[in-house]
């Protein structure tokens, strides 16, 4: 009687323990299975340590969701950001939410830290599309490819909304114009605030013409800008060699609001010829002191032919770039590739940009676009030169970039760079070109960010260059620092 009473209890227990736990599971969040799946993914890349599993461990921590380390070259001169980023996504019938919320720091104190939004309007629930494919040969018509990409593009509009503070201690200043020196070096250290939103509308389909790639760009910011002293480096601050007259909008940064329109055209002529043209006005008002009220305007024209062919996962910044843009409740970032695929291009950029401004009226300092090195968004440009040697209203760059995989996530980049800067726009023009070269090793690989280490060489020295696409700093969609 004992036993058979020891077994009924036993039997009872187990069926509560079995009900308790379908109970737990059926009571558990979207939120929760979302923690729980992560756990259960860094749990079994890195669960076991070894030599061979820990690059998988690495991507995992770097890359996963809703949690990963946020990784990513500060702009130049201040250092290599680490810190965390919280990515989250949501889909319902007409809309696709994503919410990213990251913060990164460097060891020489510059931070950066921002909560950014993006809505995307899918009817009847369409998820973006996704296109990786395989390159093959031209067939007569259109070849699968061609198929692939008009079946899956879709032509929806995207709201992004954003709020972000950056602190830089380091920006090299060496006055304005082209005909600057290396004895006019000094240094300052900025805060900027942006808070906005911007509107992107595909628009794919034209009738007058066929395979046009057209989109819309509209935007709205509010900036907040602080310049102080640096001090303690080996070069001076800036307003030890500088006043408010050679360094516009020193004494006083007021806050600016900032509208901006643009257009972009990117259509694929034939199975290898991508063009990226992107024209847009910026008008930056500052209600508080009109004086440093401008329009800049900029033409951006890059023209790319794909060596074996075009694919959306083939070009730069493709498909599945940052962990961001794989962080729904379902799909894992895609892991780092070893495919034997060859992939290589060849490039050819023209870069216009001017600023338009009264006669009562200046171009903040903070707010000109720069060549040399990287410039504060982290571009590289003439990369011989020190980063942001040549600043001014107006500029000119043609550059040319030519990268080759070697073998799996691993490549070759060339670039060939000339440009030049000018105060008055009737100065711009294809004279005095400043002239730079740089060769080295790139890393791509689906969701993996890019990364380049570069030797640069021209007429004011070598440089030496590597920078972390700043992807994995939660992947969002940014605004422009300047």
């Amino acid at each position: 009687m004992k036993t058979g009473l020891k077994r009924f209890c036993i039997n009872c227990l187990g069926a509560l323990l079995c009900i308790s736990l379908s109970l737990a599971s059926a009571q558990e969040s979207v939120e929760q299975a979302q923690f729980r799946r992560e756990g259960e993914r860094v749990a079994d890349a890195c669960g076991r340590f070894s030599f061979k599993a820990a690059p998988m461990c690495g991507y995992t921590l770097f890359t996963d969701h809703p949690l990963h380390i946020a990784a990513g070259s500060m702009p130049p001169l201040n250092g290599f950001g680490l810190g965390g980023a919280f990515v989250w996504a949501k889909n319902t019938n007409n809309w696709r939410m994503n919410w990213d919320f990251d913060a990164v720091g460097s060891i020489g104190g510059a931070w950066r830290g921002g909560g950014y939004m993006q809505v995307m309007h899918t009817p009847r629930g369409t998820k973006p599309a996704v296109v990786v494919v395989i390159p093959g040969p031209a067939e007569s018509g259109k070849t699968e490819e061609k198929k692939k990409r008009e079946r899956l593009t879709h032509p929806y509009t995207v709201l992004n909304l954003y709020a972000q503070a950056i602190s830089l201690n380091k920006v090299n200043y060496f006055g304005i114009g082209n005909d600057t020196s290396l004895t006019g070096a000094s240094t300052f250290g900025m805060s900027e605030t942006i808070v906005g939103g911007s509107v992107i509308k595909p628009v794919f389909e034209w009738p007058a013409i066929q395979g046009l790639n057209l989109t819309l760009m509209a935007e709205v910011n509010g900036r907040l800008i602080n310049v102080r002293a640096d001090n303690g480096q080996s070069v001076p601050s800036i307003g030890t060699l500088y006043t408010n007259a050679t360094a516009p909008g020193l004494t006083s940064q007021p806050g600016f609001v900032q509208f901006g329109e643009g257009i972009r055209i990117k259509p694929v002529v034939g199975d290898r010829l991508q063009l990226n043209y992107l024209g847009n006005i910026q008008e930056f008002s500052a209600p508080s002191n009109s004086r440093y009220s401008f329009l800049r305007w900029t033409a951006d024209l890059a023209h790319t032919f794909y060596l074996y062919g075009y694919s959306e996962s083939a070009r730069p910044g493709g498909a599945g770039s940052s962990p961001d843009q794989c962080a729904d409740t379902t799909t894992k970032c895609p892991g780092v590739s070893l495919t034997r695929n060859l992939s290589g291009s060849i490039g050819v950029r023209l870069l216009l940009s001017e600023s338009i401004n009264s006669a009562s009226s200046v171009v903040p300092f903070y707010f000109q676009p720069t060549l040399g090195g990287q410039d504060i968004n982290s571009a590289l440009t003439l990369g011989s030169y020190q980063d942001y040697r040549y600043r001014a209203p107006n500029l000119l760059l043609l550059q040319g970039i030519f990268e080759h995989s070697i073998w799996g996530p691993i490549g070759m980049q060339f670039m060939a760079d000339q440009g030049r800067v000018a105060a008055d726009r009737g100065d711009l023009g294809f004279s005095h070109l400043r002239h730079s070269f740089a060769a080295g090793l790139t890393l791509r690989a689906g969701a993996f960010p890019m990364v380049y280490v570069m030797f640069a060489w021209g007429s004011e020295g070598n440089h030496n260059i590597f920078n972390m696409n700043t992807s994995l700093l939660g992947g969002s969609l940014r605004p422009s620092l300047y």
